[in-house]
């Protein structure tokens, strides 16, 4: 499928939600890559913007003003067109973050929804540093928090058991059907099986 994939028009930028170790930053340089689109991570764009990693802004800053400098970056990023963007799993907790993600009726937003524990063991296989990891007793609760944002994406995909090349062929499936504008414009969330 090529960005000119009649469904694919309906977007000008793709942006993947869900808790670490979803999928986010895997899948997105594969769909930009299937798209002919480009791809940016939030964490890396903001790594690069301020010159530290994301712990060292969690110490420095602390959580709060670790997601402030967060959602300052994903409005920067959310100005992109033909950009897939891999937000990171608590930029969802922003409330201007979750408005300006409501206000773009051009935007697709896909949460990548997996098993709790499937993503904690994603995490812990993989070599990025996850400050919230450290707290292991209030993972679940936080992933419970963010749950009901997450939900509100235009589409759902589950990636349990799922291959990341098997999570964007999903959703190029979705991109290419068509659509009536009342669905763009309302983001109806439909989950994809």
């Amino acid at each position: 499928m090529t960005q000119s994939a009649s469904g694919v028009l309906k977007f000008s930028r793709i942006v993947l939600l869900g808790f670490m170790g979803a999928g986010k930053s895997t899948a997105g340089p594969l769909l930009s890559s299937r798209l002919g689109w480009s791809f940016l991570d939030a964490d890396d764009v903001l790594i690069q913007r301020t010159g530290r990693s994301i712990e060292e802004l969690f110490n420095q800053h602390g959580e709060s003003g670790f997601r402030e400098l967060e959602a300052a970056t994903v409005a920067h990023l959310l100005q992109q067109h033909k950009t897939v963007i891999a937000l990171g799993g608590g930029a969802i907790e922003s409330a201007g973050t979750r408005d300006l993600l409501a206000q773009l009726h051009d935007t697709c937003t896909v949460f990548l929804e997996a098993q709790f524990q499937t993503m904690i063991d994603r995490c812990d296989r993989s070599t990025t540093v996850r400050p919230l990891l450290k707290d292991r007793a209030g993972l679940a609760e936080r992933y419970e928090r963010r749950l009901p944002h997450y939900r509100k994406a235009t589409i759902t995909i589950p990636t349990d058991g799922l291959t990341p090349e098997a999570i964007v062929e999903a959703l190029l499936r979705f991109l290419a059907e068509p659509a009536e504008e009342t669905e763009i414009a309302g983001k109806a969330t439909r989950p994809i099986p």
